[in-house]
């Protein structure tokens, strides 16, 4: 089944993200942080949406996606998953250096291998 999405979508994600860490950050009482936050997730949405003819950028929005784009979106959001969770298992170890409880790092932690092992399960199962 191939989906397809429109241009608006990301760039109006990016906004009301933008808006959404504004209002945050003034309940937490920092406005400016907030502002900053919303002027960048707009200049972000802006640049996809008016990023010319760049392939990234058509890729990021979903215009010309091919099995090339695909290919590369899977490795791109495995290597950012991997991030994630090294990021995670290293604060959760120096935490429990620390004397502390290593939460909340050791339920992110425990959320991705979690859904690591279901994913394995359910594509294998699928294929």
């Amino acid at each position: 089944m191939r989906m397809s999405r429109s241009r608006w979508l990301l760039p109006v994600f990016a906004v009301a993200l933008g808006f959404v860490l504004l209002a945050a950050e003034w309940i937490g009482g920092d406005l400016s942080g907030g502002l900053w936050a919303l002027g960048i997730m707009t200049l972000f949405g802006a640049l996809v949406l008016f990023g010319g003819r760049s392939e990234t950028i058509r890729g990021l929005r979903g215009d010309g996606r091919d099995e090339r784009f695909r290919q590369i979106d899977i490795h791109a959001t495995a290597v950012a998953g991997l991030a994630v969770i090294t990021a995670s298992i290293v604060a959760f170890v120096v935490e429990v250096a620390r004397g502390h409880s290593g939460s909340p790092y050791g339920w992110l932690g425990a959320i991705a291998g979690l859904a690591y092992l279901l994913a394995v399960i359910v594509f294998r199962l699928r294929g």
